[in-house]
């Protein structure tokens, strides 16, 4: 049976050792963490050993969850895949391209499963979105939260690459330019960003993301020819309005205008989308498969969010 643990008992780290414990057909078998505290009672709750030792973690698995901060990412990955472990690593990937790269490189040579946890893609509103958005004009993304415990990225790469993925995925065209802003509030790095994207395919997209704001919001809309798409990530919810008809009147004094809108809600098959992730994951090891998102796929949004930074301190610099 494949033996799976998960390194990290932060906040993520948290959310996938309980997912794990649900999924059957495996061996939940071990967490690691410096954090001695955390491991004792995690393991006693799960039933699962702990280390502080990541080399002696890594002998008791086939496969790792990496949920360490980001600037140990390819420390810590590139440690399992060395060893011949299968990797689902928490995105962002790294810090920079090059050790994603990197990364991906050392997966093919040792044949092992490299998987970057992108949870979006597995929301099952997402998965419907791919179904019903054909040639978007506009595609606007908005992701709000409060203080993010990570401080050792921005906020484009702590929350905004998950929208820049998506956009990628619906937009479907090539893209061409970039303009971004961005602002530093309590960290090293922008807390708050916003961006816009131009597609070959005259699609555009702004995103927005910030970790300063005391409400959590997640929603993506798009407009498209004959529809207006609204999908709350949160709720996975979509709904799809539309105008079918338009009229006016002329009176003596004035002029009345009516417009009759149609709103439908999509039916949308609601799951943990971190659990489907793991799933995924499991499935792609067991069964030999090829992840359903390619290297390509997770460098493309990093790369895209490499420039989005860019494009910031640039402005900043100029200030």
């Amino acid at each position: 049976m494949l033996r799976i643990g998960v390194v990290g008992t932060g906040h993520m780290g948290k959310y996938h050792i309980n997912t794990l414990s649900t999924i059957p057909d495996i061996s939940f078998v071990s967490i690691c963490d410096k954090d001695e505290q955390t491991l004792k009672e995690l393991s006693e709750r799960y039933g699962v050993k702990a280390y502080t030792d990541y080399k002696k973690f890594l002998n008791s698995v086939d496969a790792t969850i990496i949920a360490v901060p980001t600037y140990l990412h390819y420390k810590f990955a590139s440690e399992a895949i060395n060893m011949g472990k299968h990797v689902l690593l928490e995105k962002p990937m790294t810090k920079t391209i090059y050790f994603a790269e990197k990364l991906f490189e050392l997966a093919m040579k040792k044949n092992v499963v490299l998987q970057v946890g992108h949870v979006e893609r597995f929301n099952g509103a997402v998965q419907e979105l791919k179904n019903i958005v054909k040639n978007p004009h506009l595609i606007q993304a908005q992701r709000m939260s409060p203080k993010s415990r990570i401080t050792d990225v921005g906020v484009v790469l702590d929350l905004m690459i998950h929208d820049i993925d998506i956009v990628l995925l619906l937009a479907g065209s090539n893209l061409i330019d970039i303009s971004a802003y961005g602002s530093r509030v309590y960290s090293s790095f922008e807390d708050i960003a916003s961006a816009t994207l131009y597609f070959e395919n005259g699609t555009i997209a702004h995103i927005a993301a910030s970790r300063i704001t005391e409400n959590k919001i997640r929603n993506l809309a798009i407009s498209q020819q004959g529809s207006y798409i609204f999908l709350n990530y949160d709720t996975q919810e979509i709904t799809i309005t539309r105008q079918p008809v338009s009229d006016y009147t002329v009176l003596k004094e004035e002029i009345k205008y009516k417009q009759e809108f149609v709103v439908e809600k999509v039916y949308v098959h609601k799951e943990n989308a971190l659990r489907l992730e793991q799933m995924h994951f499991i499935e792609c090891i067991k069964d030999g498969k090829e992840p359903k998102f390619s290297p390509e796929d997770d460098l493309a949004a990093h790369r895209v969010a490499k420039k989005i930074t860019d494009c910031i301190y640039r402005n900043w610099r100029k200030q």
